[in-house]
């Protein structure tokens, strides 16, 4: 095994495949325009087919386009020819990928997708392909050279069509307006779902379980609410329940060192006034914001009127997932 030649090997490899995504530029013209143009009009779905590598790519981009906006699912053209075809309906817009634009299966299936009426848009290395002729639009995707040294295993010309539908996908999110949080909502099991959508009243402690003590408690007795609670704080309210400060395990550390006599001295000597607060609407990650930005571990909860409704602590964010 000679180090050298791999290594040299692997960067011919990448610059191969930089080239072949770098010529793409030229390319975004206005068949890309078109292409775009038909997705977005499509009343049914995209249907995406290939075969081999291509269909490994498709089901990716099929992937990419659900999670962005576009009603998306890849469909095997050899098993759509055994009675697959019926997931396509007259509404939907098929996206065809082959390297050759002469892939057997796929363009078995082509006369039956012009009876249907259903739109074709093909990306394919031959523009001059049976695939690219049948098509709507023909999206470009030829390359000049695999990477592979023997020119024969799908490399630069799989990431080529796999970078195309990634920028169809992305053009088409923009073109929709596809938001952040229309993002969560079709990843809601992941982490980026529960950063965008999971709100502070969802992970909150509330009713009997925020610590909470009046401001005619003394030092003793907010003490044994923080650890009852175990939130390593305390809120102090007034009479009306709105928040006047905060006690934590630093400000008891700090009592410590100053000499007070914890049962006979007010919390109000003692607390942190007015304290770090959220509200129970926001973001669980503005709380994680508020917690690194100002090295804190907890956080009162406040409505609109500066009452007390909710507490949490760093780890409440942890145990969500959200840091």
């Amino acid at each position: 095994m000679n180090k050298d030649a791999i290594k040299a090997l692997a960067r011919a490899v990448i610059e191969t495949e930089a080239a072949a995504v770098t010529r793409l530029l030229d390319r975004i013209n206005d068949d890309f325009i078109s292409a775009c143009e038909m997705m977005l009009a499509c009343r049914g779905r995209i249907v995406v087919i290939g075969m081999g590598k291509s269909g490994h790519i498709g089901g990716k981009i099929a992937a990419t386009l659900a999670s962005t906006g576009t009603t998306a699912f890849f469909v095997h053209p050899a098993e759509a020819s055994h009675g697959d075809l019926g997931m396509i309906k007259p509404v939907d817009l098929v996206l065809a990928l082959s390297a050759s634009g002469e892939t057997d299966e796929v363009n078995a299936i082509l006369p039956i997708l012009k009876r249907l009426g259903v739109g074709l848009v093909a990306m394919t290395g031959n523009p001059r392909s049976t695939m690219a002729r049948h098509a709507d639009v023909h999206l470009d995707a030829s390359v000049e050279k695999e990477a592979c040294p023997l020119g024969l295993a799908p490399t630069s010309s799989t990431t080529v069509a796999l970078v195309l539908g990634d920028a169809l996908a992305i053009s088409l999110l923009e073109s929709r307006g596809f938001t952040r949080e229309d993002f969560a909502f079709s990843h809601p099991a992941g982490q980026l779902g529960r950063r965008l959508l999971l709100h502070i009243h969802e992970i909150m402690h509330s009713g009997e379980d925020i610590p909470v003590v009046g401001e005619t408690a003394s030092i003793s007795q907010a003490i044994v609410e923080m650890t009852r609670k175990r939130l390593g704080m305390t809120a102090i309210v007034n009479a009306a329940g709105e928040v006047t400060g905060i006690y934590t395990d630093g400000d008891l550390r700090r009592t410590l060192d100053s000499g007070l006599d914890p049962h006979k001295t007010l919390i109000t000597t003692a607390m942190t006034p007015g304290g770090k607060t959220i509200s129970p609407d926001a973001l669980a990650t503005e709380a994680a914001h508020l917690m690194q930005k100002h090295a804190i571990q907890g956080l009162l909860v406040i409505d609109h009127d500066n009452r007390l409704v909710g507490a949490l602590n760093f780890q409440d964010l942890l145990k969500a997932g959200i840091v």
